[in-house]
């Protein structure tokens, strides 16, 4: 893989161990850096200080410090490129780590290091928890250009995100202009965070809300919301994919024991022993909550959402129960791959993410939008998109359900000096995160059109740093390869 490189702000660093008393998600990005920001006045008009920012790079700064490209990461990405995008980097790919300083910074909200809820408020000693302010995508772009300046860099040569990232590409583009970001590249968001986004944002945090250990966001690192934030993590997969990639993929097959070990699911020790048990088994299963009605004893008490989060089950598609009338009862199958996947993928996620910080950024996203208090403007987003004179490649997923092709279609329509992309999948919005070939082919193409000047320079490998490998399973990538599920 590809390392960071660890190139040294001019801004304070943060003591490390001093976030980590209170965010243990820290420790899952390895070699970045994280410097204390002085002083940012957020749109809302709160002004913070001194606050961490995240980030890591890769490769080497020219001497005009203008070799730059910086990747945005999406929804619960982190800084770390060479784990979600890590075949678009290296040598002689889409982010060539021997002629560009690659740069991603971890946006405000996110665990990784960043401002978020898990900081300590210097006002109250405690945690901001549900009280950390709101923080736009607008503001990232301005925190994140503090910390550009203080590495020495003069212009950045193309900003590039999908998803969240998009958003802030786009954000680069609009508020700095052409004269600091030469060129952009955005795939698969929009202008505006759209009302079909927007209620998909809600229906996962009214997950997160319905777990009793939410305690309106006051809850303890030992005792999160966790089954809240896995369901919210479920809706959101399901939007990241295509409903023909679930079906080429699942269909209605039955879990193997291997799916069966990775999502969790505990067979219940004591079999169903009547019908009435047998029945309550079926109904029950996935259920990771405490059941305190006055049957709970028929059923493991493995549920408890404080314990293990393993689902409890029943082995109701090979068993069977003999009813009164002494015939055989076995019923249809009820539990199936697909949904070993997502409970898979909800055990994953809470192992690296906490439920403040996922309200926090999906509260972000819905507020993103490029004409807000553009007065310039007057707040049309027409004008806004036209005021973008970068060149930019747009490039959009047909199949993706959550930023529709339409919605890039729209935005290559408005930006003049824009060309849109199209990616034919079945894999929904996911395919930017997945695509790697095509995508890698799209913005080299790009790259070598309107950065000529450093494509074209001669190539230099920093510290040799290069092995070849390429991170197969991605921790921050909104992306999940099934391909062995």
């Amino acid at each position: 893989m590809v390392r960071s490189h660890s190139r040294k702000s001019s801004l304070k660093s943060v003591d490390l161990a001093s976030l980590e008393t209170t965010n243990p998600f820290i420790k899952l990005v390895k070699d970045q850096e994280i410097v204390e920001v002085p002083e940012l006045e957020l749109e809302s008009g709160l002004t913070l200080h001194n606050f961490p920012i995240a980030y890591k790079t890769w490769g080497e700064l020219n001497e005009r410090g203008d070799n730059v490209l910086v990747v945005c990461h999406a929804l619960t990405g982190s800084s770390d490129v060479a784990d979600w995008w890590g075949p678009l980097l290296g040598p002689d790919v889409a982010f060539d780590t021997s002629r560009f300083l690659v740069v991603c910074l971890n946006s405000m909200g996110s665990p990784y290091g960043s401002f978020s809820p898990l900081n300590v408020n210097p006002d109250s000693g405690e945690v901001y928890g549900p009280e950390f302010p709101l923080c736009t995508v607008r503001d990232d772009v301005r925190a994140h250009k503090i910390v550009l300046d203080s590495l020495g860099i003069s212009s950045v040569a193309c900003v590039i995100g999908g998803s969240m990232g998009g958003m802030l590409a786009l954000e680069w583009a609009a508020t700095f202009g052409s004269k600091y970001v030469k060129n952009m590249v955005a795939l698969a968001t929009s202008a505006r965070h759209s009302a079909w986004c927007i209620s998909w944002s809600e229906a996962q945090r009214q997950s997160i809300y319905s777990d009793p250990n939410y305690l309106d966001g006051y809850y303890s690192l030992d005792n999160q919301p966790v089954v809240g934030l896995s369901a919210a993590r479920m809706s959101a997969l399901l939007t990241y994919r295509s409903r023909n990639s679930f079906e080429n993929k699942f269909s209605r097959r039955s879990p193997s024991v291997a799916q069966e070990q990775k999502s969790k699911r505990k067979q219940n020790k004591n079999k169903p022993s009547n019908l009435q048990e047998h029945n309550l088994a079926i109904h029950n299963d996935g259920h990771r909550q405490s059941i305190t009605h006055d049957r709970k004893d028929s059923v493991s008490s493995d549920t408890s959402s404080t314990t293990s989060l393993k689902s409890v089950s029943s082995s109701t598609s090979t068993s069977s129960v003999t009813s009164k009338t002494g015939k055989a009862i076995k019923p249809a199958q009820t539990y199936f791959s697909a949904q070993s996947y997502l409970r898979y993928q909800g055990n994953k996620f809470i192992e690296r993410f906490d439920a403040n910080c996922y309200i926090s950024i999906t509260r972000k996203l819905d507020t993103h939008d490029l004409a807000r208090d553009r007065d310039e403007y007057d707040e049309d987003l027409d004008e806004v998109l036209e005021s973008i004179q970068q060149p930019s490649l747009i490039i959009g997923i047909k199949s993706d359900g959550l930023f529709t092709y339409s919605e890039q279609e729209y935005l290559a329509s408005k930006i003049p000096n824009s060309e849109l992309k199209k990616i034919d999948s079945l894999e929904g919005h996911d395919a930017f995160l997945l695509e790697f070939k095509l995508i890698n082919e799209y913005i080299i193409e790009f790259l070598k059109k309107n950065a000529k000047e450093i494509t074209s320079s001669p190539p230099r490998l920093w510290q040799n740093e290069w092995d070849g490998e390429i991170v197969k399973n991605s921790l921050f990538g909104e992306a999940e390869e099934v391909t062995n599920w």
